[in-house]
């Protein structure tokens, strides 16, 4: 296994600023979203991903919910996405390169098969929130997990994908964080994003990398709604615009707090990709 602190100095901040070319040759990335009531979480990471350089994002939504979701966005595409067959028709468009799938999904039996679909796809994908949740459920899901996905978990989603590893760090003194993630992720097949103060990410080849918000970077106001669903769009947005999974979770993790602390207590979560033109700017990114 080996270890790195995310820093602004390891990361290639550069790379994220566009270079010439047009919308699609900066990446399309597609972000599910639940039903009626339910969009909220999908519309943050949706503008998270635009914020942070992907070409163009399209917002897949179910037919009861459109109405809803096209009042509140402009820049962002939709199409709407009945079932994993149609999820599979929009997938024919081989532009769409990074998928973003759980937040605000919800519960339904039938979201595992969009959740296999855009597995079966072989594109880049993030899966966080409610698909963590199926997935913990279906393990023909985990098992279909691969090298070009990333999960998210908070705690509690880690302790229903992982229960043993959970359970090891909970009452095992020679287990932490940090190996836990790192089993976790060779388990898994793919990138596991352990989320905290203290951020784990780790791929199954044995690179950790360790992203602590504490101190001088502590941003405790980012114990909000929807933060989280901001951080997986930006992750998805990195996706599409070439940035691989590793890659692009620990600028999107560093980026995230850099969000939170340009804005400072009072944060919600739609502040956080505002934040970004001037963070882009003053980081020369």
């Amino acid at each position: 296994m080996k270890q790195h602190e995310i820093s602004a100095e390891t990361l290639p901040l550069k790379g994220v600023q566009k270079a010439q070319g047009h919308k699609y040759s900066h990446g399309h990335a597609l972000v599910l979203s639940g039903g009626t009531g339910c969009t909220g979480a999908a519309r943050l990471a949706a503008r998270g991903a635009l914020r942070i350089g992907a070409g163009l994002v399209t917002l897949g939504v179910p037919s009861d919910a459109l109405l809803e979701v096209a009042s509140q966005v402009t820049a962002i595409m939709l199409r709407e996405t009945r079932d994993a067959a149609g999820l599979m028709e929009i997938l024919r468009d081989d532009r769409i390169n990074a998928l973003c799938i759980g937040p605000g999904l919800g519960m339904s039996p039938s979201n595992a098969g969009l959740i296999a679909t855009a597995l079966e796809s072989g594109r880049k994908i993030i899966l966080d929130a409610d698909a963590l949740s199926l997935i913990a459920q279906n393990r023909t899901l985990f098992g279909a997990l691969h090298q070009g996905c990333v999960i998210t978990p908070h705690g509690g989603e880690f302790a229903r994908l992982f229960p043993d590893i959970s359970e090891r760090l909970k009452n095992d003194p020679g287990m932490d964080k940090v190996l836990a993630t790192s089993e976790a992720a060779t388990r898994a097949g793919c990138l596991v994003l352990l989320k905290g103060a203290l951020t784990v990410i780790a791929d199954p080849d044995g690179m950790v990398g360790l992203h602590h918000a504490q101190g001088a970077r502590s941003a405790p106001w980012l114990a909000t709604a929807g933060a989280g669903d901001v951080l997986a769009g930006y992750i998805v947005g990195l996706m599409a615009r070439g940035f691989a999974p590793g890659t692009a979770s620990e600028l999107a993790t560093y980026l995230h707090v850099e969000s939170a602390l340009a804005f400072g207590p009072g944060l919600i979560a739609e502040d956080l990709p505002e934040q970004l033109p001037k963070i882009l700017k003053k980081l020369g990114a």
